[in-house]
């Protein structure tokens, strides 16, 4: 439970900053995801969506910030422990979710 009294997020981006190279791609990402809720990240090409995703399941290492999931600090564990907690990624498919409005 937090201070305010809300659950404590399940995950939770803390000033993430990620690079390609010298590419800055993320800056100081925030980010807290609770139990049953529903997140959609929006962005035009190359804003880092894909980049996001790939930081919270540790196939890019941010240069600094944490990934926290469930209370523990995940930020240098390798994806397949991730996993192993219980964290996976649905690649697009157009069709996933037809019912689904924006």
């Amino acid at each position: 439970m937090s201070a305010n009294g809300q659950p404590a997020p399940l995950l939770r981006l803390e000033g993430i900053n990620t690079y390609y190279g010298q590419m800055h791609i993320l800056q100081d990402v925030n980010l807290e995801v609770r139990e049953g809720e529903l997140v959609c990240l929006l962005g035009g090409n190359a804003s880092g969506k894909s980049t996001t995703l790939k930081t919270i399941l540790g196939i890019v290492e941010p240069r600094t910030g944490a990934v926290i999931l469930d209370g523990r600090d995940v930020t240098r564990d390798s994806t397949a422990k991730r996993i192993e907690r219980g964290l996976a990624i649905v690649p697009e498919n157009r069709r996933l979710f037809g019912p689904m409005t924006v």
